[in-house]
């Protein structure tokens, strides 16, 4: 009966579960418990908590708290003590693997490190962030993407973008213009002063983080608990080439963003409208603009009902005829289909 009881007890000897803990109490209090009492709960057994009573084998007495606090302490001091063997092995496995790296070849210069380092974890990406920043002198380059940055999100950084600022270092932030929206952004840029400089563009790379020019990081996977750090020098410069060409393209957030020169179409239908063009689905066109599936939906109806389209297919030819489905044009070149130019009126 004991042994059907320890099958389906919920869990293993390794802590005192809720019932336990009611009839180890129980026990405690009254000097004993009917064996039948325990059979719910063989932790208790199983854990020398109550042993069987010498005068009556049908009752169960308790072990002391005291003595019960004492076995527990040795067992403790047990596990730290074999921790600690454990964690003397493993510094010796390593000095002794790594004496083996330095008979091949020379040790690294000081401060050298791997060309592609794979950070995996939060923690491991905070510090290896919180050690580039500490090693900032110059400048700080960086692309955000999707769209109204959270307040959360600024703020986790902002210890990083203080000791930056209070060191002199210059930086550079490349945004969505989507992101002109959201309150936390400008409160941060405020916060910051003429430390940084940002500027928008409809939509930008994945997230890119540059310090110096030397180190670079940027995501791994698509929940970003993974990041490389990267120094290889020409992957560097190559980053730094891409953050410089949209740069140029980008308008910065203090100047109001262009018009499209078709009246009723917004700047963002606008962009909408040239991914619609390339065969992108919602999805896709909310992720690379930074704003939901379900606002992009709302442009598209509108979009549509701007243009005259009624079905989608029919959307695509008019933007087309439209100039909608490339980069942007000048006011003049761009018209609604059906609309006179100034020119023909």
């Amino acid at each position: 009966m004991a042994r059907h009881g320890a099958e389906e007890h919920p869990h293993g000897a390794d802590r005192l579960c809720e019932a336990g803990d009611r009839v180890y109490s129980r026990a405690v209090r009254r000097g004993r418990v009917p064996r039948g009492d325990a059979e719910p709960v063989p932790c208790l057994l199983e854990l020398a908590l109550l042993h069987p009573d010498p005068d009556d084998m049908d009752w169960l007495v308790p072990t002391s708290p005291q003595e019960v606090m004492t076995r527990l302490l040795r067992g403790m001091y047990d596990e730290v003590s074999a921790s600690q063997r454990r964690v003397g092995s493993a510094v010796d496995a390593v000095e002794w693997y790594a004496g083996l790296g330095r008979r091949v070849r020379p040790a690294p210069p000081a401060g050298e490190g791997s060309a592609i380092r794979v950070l995996d974890g939060l923690a491991r990406i905070q510090a290896a962030m919180d050690e580039a920043t500490q090693a900032c002198t110059t400048e700080v380059l960086t692309v955000q993407p999707g769209g109204i940055r959270r307040e959360a999100e600024l703020s986790e950084g902002l210890h990083r973008a203080m000791a930056l600022r209070g060191r002199g270092v210059r930086m550079r932030d490349l945004y969505t213009h989507v992101a002109r929206h959201g309150q936390g952004l400008l409160t941060y840029l405020e916060l910051m002063g003429d430390a940084v400089e940002a500027r928008t563009l409809d939509e930008v790379i994945d997230r890119l983080i540059l310090f110096d020019r030397t180190v670079a990081f940027v995501p791994a996977n698509t929940d970003r608990t993974m990041a490389l750090e990267l120094r290889h020098p020409a992957l560097i410069e190559y980053l730094v080439t891409v953050f410089e060409r949209l740069w140029r393209l980008a308008t910065p957030l203090t100047a109001p963003l262009p018009e499209t020169g078709i009246e009723g179409i917004s700047h963002r239908e606008q962009s909408i409208a040239a991914l619609l063009a390339e065969g992108h689905q919602d999805a896709v066109i909310a992720e690379r603009l930074g704003i939901s599936v379900r606002t992009c939906r709302a442009h598209i109806a509108r979009l549509s009902e701007t243009l005259g389209a009624a079905s989608r297919t029919q959307l695509g030819v008019r933007i087309a005829q439209a100039g909608l489905d490339g980069p942007p044009r000048s006011a003049a070149s761009l018209r609604v289909p059906g609309q006179e130019s100034p020119s023909a009126r």
